[in-house]
């Protein structure tokens, strides 16, 4: 039976002029994605129609605060039943703006639910620690939805969580830093065991180190390859069967890099997916 492919990558921008002038248009126009989860975008409607040009659909939802946040969605393919927040909007908090935009797209088959969300890092001891747990709260209770409703969905972006030692280089000297807690990585561990959720770039990777998709800009940490991985593309039980490969998009070098994160590009082989 022939197969209908569909590309979907997800990318912190950290800024989606900051990108651009750093050459996030050649990666486009190489790799051709053709779903595009953004984070971090820190800009309006139409400065990010602007960058990607014609032939895009966009959902795109702008943090509160300006200059912080904003995910957004960017397809090739038509976009449906586009939604903004987690459960109620009209219930979010005003730091869960700008943090999840689901929507359905249509490529060989049944609909596949894409989803770009941005969890905030948190700091031990302060109120957003508990912002960060209530908002995960909130994703954990859509993903059980999303898989007991046997949707193809992907949930897909920068989770600011290691989930192993595999994860983050310096993990003993992380191991009470936000990003590395126990109370995080249980998040994971429930969406992965629990509710059956594929982590794919674990998939595709193996049991190794990394592939990283977070350095910080200070240092050598990406020479040294001294980074996190905390940008993920998790596919729930109904769609992760036709995932077919997972790339971190590591830049060659420092001076080449278009964000401190590093996309993550999934091609699924659709077929039997209706």
């Amino acid at each position: 039976m022939p197969t209908t492919p569909l590309s979907i990558a997800t990318f912190n921008v950290n800024g989606i002029r900051a990108a651009f002038r750093r050459g996030m248009d050649a990666w486009l126009a190489e790799h051709s994605p053709d779903v595009l989860l953004l984070q971090e975008v820190r800009a309006t409607d139409e400065i990010v129609e602007g960058y990607l040009g014609e032939g895009w659909h966009l959902a795109h939802e702008e943090a509160n605060d300006k200059g912080r946040a904003g995910v957004a969605i960017a397809s090739r393919l038509p976009l449906d039943g586009v939604r903004f927040g987690v459960g109620d909007p009209a219930a979010r908090a005003d730091g869960e703006v700008g943090r999840w935009v689901e929507a359905d797209v249509r490529e060989g088959g049944r609909p596949v639910t894409v989803i770009s969300t941005y969890i905030h890092s948190g700091t031990v001891g302060t109120p957003s620690m508990e912002e960060k747990y209530a908002f995960l709260d909130k994703v954990t209770a859509r993903m059980g939805e999303l898989a007991e409703q046997g949707r193809a969905a992907v949930v897909a972006g920068d989770v600011n969580i290691g989930h192993t030692e595999r994860d983050i280089k310096n993990w003993k000297g992380n191991r009470k830093n936000a990003g590395f807690l126990p109370e995080e990585r249980a998040y994971l561990d429930r969406w992965t065991a629990e509710l059956g959720w594929v982590d794919l770039g674990r998939r595709f990777a193996g049991d190794v180190d990394g592939p990283y998709t977070w350095w910080s800009w200070r240092g050598k940490a990406f020479d040294n390859d001294s980074g996190w991985r905390i940008d993920y593309q998790f596919a729930s039980p109904a769609l992760a069967p036709f995932a077919a490969e997972a790339v971190v998009d590591r830049a060659p070098a420092y001076d080449q890099r278009i964000s401190d994160h590093a996309p993550l590009r999934v091609r699924y082989e659709l077929e039997g997916a209706a």
